[in-house]
């Protein structure tokens, strides 16, 4: 049987200090992928399998959508504290931007907005390094969609 514990207390959704607004990232990347494959498909094609294949990939770009409000919460709810928040203030106001633009990105399928919402992603990756005193640098995705990616400047071993 299982033992009884008076007081059981956590307070971090992952271990603490591994946080990493990577997976943010990638998602919404793969937003920008998705609408881009949904504009690759022949409107004129109603067969069953087209529209499957549409409705995977909505769903997944739903997905991806709803994975990047929740990697930004978590990092933005566990991780940001008063010494981060009063070095970047604008912080919540970036965040809640974050929640509308992939909010959008659910909403419908324009490229614009998808691009805008890896850009916000990119401005909170910049924000969560520079707290930790790690420099970025940008580099190009190499897979598509080929948008720039800020990523940690990491020293080699």
């Amino acid at each position: 049987m299982f033992k009884t514990m008076e007081k059981v207390e956590a307070h971090c959704d992952i271990p603490c200090k591994i946080y990493d607004p990577a997976i943010a990232q990638v998602a919404a990347l793969s937003v920008v992928r998705l609408i881009d494959l949904l504009h690759e498909i022949d409107p004129s094609d109603s067969t069953l399998k087209s529209e499957a294949h549409k409705s995977r990939l909505v769903i997944e770009k739903e997905t991806q959508a709803k994975i990047v409000k929740n990697e930004v919460t978590i990092i933005w709810g566990d991780y940001f504290k008063a010494p981060q928040i009063e070095a970047y203030p604008n912080i919540h106001n970036l965040v809640h931007d974050i929640m509308m633009t992939a909010s959008k990105c659910k909403q419908d399928v324009k490229r614009e907005n998808a691009e805008e919402l890896v850009a916000k992603i990119n401005e909170f990756a910049t924000i969560f390094w520079k707290t930790k005193g790690i420099d970025t640098e940008i580099i190009k995705a190499p897979y598509p969609p080929e948008l720039n990616v800020v990523r940690p400047k990491l020293e080699s071993v």
